[in-house]
């Protein structure tokens, strides 16, 4: 091997390697189903030593080990960027902040905004020409490395080497110290069971998809379930470019639906950004050249993405308001997931030739003490906050039904949401419409 000896040399334990960090430091350190382990066991065990270690991630699979062994948040404060479970219930408990983002402007921020001291992350085993694939996560990564005193990779022999485009990679003259971590196996995220509700709604959203479209899924039960349809449908030569790569996908490719062949950029490619799923998912990915990953400010960014034509964008949401503002990140005041880049696929999808935007949603929820709520409201939850601007959202869809807001006025959006609201509350949501002045009484 060429860089045999440069290898060699950057070889550490974990407990080496983490004695760069110091107290006040911020650390960027794990996202999706990459997160290095060791580095972070590693780091924990230095807990009395450190004061204040800002610790950067999001969509968090698994327990993190430094915030474990702080129950008082001196030490270790975890930054997210989007919340998965584990990270909600530390926000809850006050270990856990959120960090407000535009996903395609998130590389820029590490560049023109954030403080990067230490990257700490997990790779792929180095190349014969002296790569690191990031694997599963390109995402912001080489960004962060741009502005960092010190780079730390983890190597995890069971990380996939993943095709991109560019920036999908670091070169060993980049990184200051390597920990060679084994086979340490990547967490799994099971494909969520989609309910009958998430199956009806899936069936509106389907036949609005036409042959030769560029699919954007989100993640959760209707997107599987869609995924699953699409899976089982008879449409041909779709395509992908999506911020996240899910086991959806590779339904869809063993069934034949995928060739990509009239996609405008990356023909023939699947593009994503981050990926997490089952080991299924992480094995179709391995060294296979049908994948392109790709740093998010190319995956997400509206200009880009939406440059292909028919590009189909499905995600879920919390609430949306009469206006057509969409919640889908908070239950009021209090964040449960963060924006991602649902923005920036509402933006692509519409401004794509033949594109469209579906914000998903069950039309009700019941809370812990079992009462039944509607998820369209007259006025948005006091605290919630709104991810699409009523301006940006294209189709709405529930299990009642499908509407488009493009072009409606305030009264004709009104009408529209409480059509595809749930029988039981429709009643109560004109009687609000009326109160505030967007009710238009029929003649």
């Amino acid at each position: 091997m060429m860089y045999g000896t440069e290898y060699k040399g950057k070889c550490v334990s974990a407990d080496q390697a983490v004695k760069v960090v110091k107290s006040g430091d911020w650390v960027e350190f794990a996202w999706g189903a990459s997160m290095a382990s060791l580095l972070d066991e590693a780091l924990a065990r230095r807990k009395e030593e450190l004061q204040d270690v800002n610790i950067r991630g999001g969509v968090i699979l698994k327990p993190v080990a430094c915030i474990e062994s702080d129950s008082t948040g001196e030490h270790f404060i975890w930054n997210s960027m989007h919340m998965g479970g584990y990270e909600r219930k530390k926000a809850q408990q006050g270990l856990a902040y959120y960090l407000p983002i535009k996903y395609s402007e998130f590389p820029r921020y590490l560049r023109e905004n954030c403080r990067t001291d230490v990257v700490a992350i997990q790779v792929a085993p180095m190349d014969d020409h002296g790569y690191f694939s990031f694997g599963v996560t390109v995402s912001h990564y080489a960004a962060a490395i741009e502005n960092a005193r010190t780079v730390i990779v983890e190597v995890n022999e069971d990380m996939p080497k993943v095709h991109g485009g560019y920036d999908h990679a670091v070169h060993i003259s980049q990184v200051d110290y390597i920990v060679e971590g084994g086979h340490s196996g990547l967490p799994v995220l099971p494909p969520s069971a989609p309910s009958a509700v998430d199956k009806k709604i899936a069936s509106y959203v389907l036949p609005e998809i036409e042959d030769g479209a560029c699919i954007q899924l989100g993640i959760g039960g209707m997107p599987n379930a869609l995924g699953r349809m699409i899976a089982d449908s008879d449409l041909k030569d779709l395509g992908v470019h999506t911020e996240m790569l899910v086991d959806s996908y590779v339904d869809m490719v063993e069934a034949g639906r995928v060739t990509g062949r009239h996609k405008r950029l990356d023909r023939g490619r699947m593009v994503f950004s981050f990926a997490a799923g089952t080991e299924r998912l992480y094995e179709f990915m391995r060294d296979n050249p049908a994948v392109a990953a790709y740093p998010v400010d190319y995956s997400n960014h509206p200009f880009i993405a939406s440059k292909n034509d028919k590009l189909i964008s499905i995600n879920s949401a919390v609430e949306i308001d009469l206006s057509g503002q969409v919640c889908s990140e908070s239950a009021g005041p209090y964040i449960i997931s963060g924006a991602g880049g649902q923005l920036d696929f509402v933006e692509a999808a519409y401004n794509s030739k033949g594109g469209k935007s579906f914000i998903c949603l069950p039309s009700t929820y019941t809370d812990k003490n079992g009462k039944i709520h509607s998820r369209v409201k007259a006025m948005m939850t006091l605290g919630s906050v709104i991810t699409d601007t009523r301006a940006g959202v294209h189709y709405v869809v529930t299990e009642y039904g499908l509407v488009n807001l493009k072009g409606m006025t305030s009264w004709q959006r009104a009408e529209a949401l409480i059509s595809i609201a749930h029988p039981d509350f429709r009643d109560e949501l004109i009687c609000e419409a009326k109160e505030l002045r967007i009710w238009r009484s029929r003649r």
